[in-house]
């Protein structure tokens, strides 16, 4: 059973007010870029790039980054994985990069992002934006920017759905089926 945590019109207000966000640090938000995490992070990313512009008349650079073969599960958690594109257009040094993904869970895919980053290069920061941190950390990891805190259980799941995937927008929080006992 799903229980709706933000619909469309939610989200898109969310991805306004996060792009206000990205932009108030700087006087000039020219060494500003994003980088969207696969797959529904560059959604959320290209939502929010898009709505810099529009209110604030800046083109910031975007990228797209893969995490999957950086992850430290990828041998015991993945049997054949399913690897996307990355593809960053701009050199990473000097600048100050938001880093977008749909749910912080354990922290670890956002460590992995980390890695991978920094074989592009050195940027002048990393912020962490994510449109619902759930909680159970397994690493010491908090996000910058956050869509909306949701404090889960253990046999619960986030579902961000995005139209470039799923066809419509919303955000669920959805109970794992149990596996029968034997």
């Amino acid at each position: 059973m799903a229980q709706l945590l933000l619909s469309s019109e939610d989200l898109d207000r969310t991805c306004q007010r996060l792009a206000h966000q990205f932009v108030e640090p700087f006087d000039d938000p020219g060494s500003l870029a994003i980088i969207g995490m696969q797959t529904r992070g560059v959604d959320i990313a290209r939502r929010i790039n898009g709505y810099i512009k529009q209110f604030f008349s800046v083109d910031v650079p975007m990228g797209v980054l893969d995490t999957t073969f950086y992850r430290d599960d990828f041998r015991t958690r993945m049997k054949m994985p399913s690897v996307q594109v990355t593809d960053i257009p701009f050199d990473l040094f000097g600048r100050d990069l938001v880093l977008v993904d749909d749910v912080l869970y354990t922290g670890r895919t956002v460590r992995s992002a980390m890695d991978a980053l920094m074989s592009f290069g050195r940027p002048s920061s990393v912020r962490f934006c994510c449109m619902v941190d759930r909680g159970h950390r397994e690493l010491p990891v908090t996000a910058d920017y956050v869509g909306i805190y949701v404090p889960t259980h253990l046999n619960e799941e986030i579902r961000v759905e995005t139209n470039e995937q799923d066809g419509r927008e919303a955000v669920f929080v959805v109970r794992k089926k149990e596996e029968p006992e034997a």
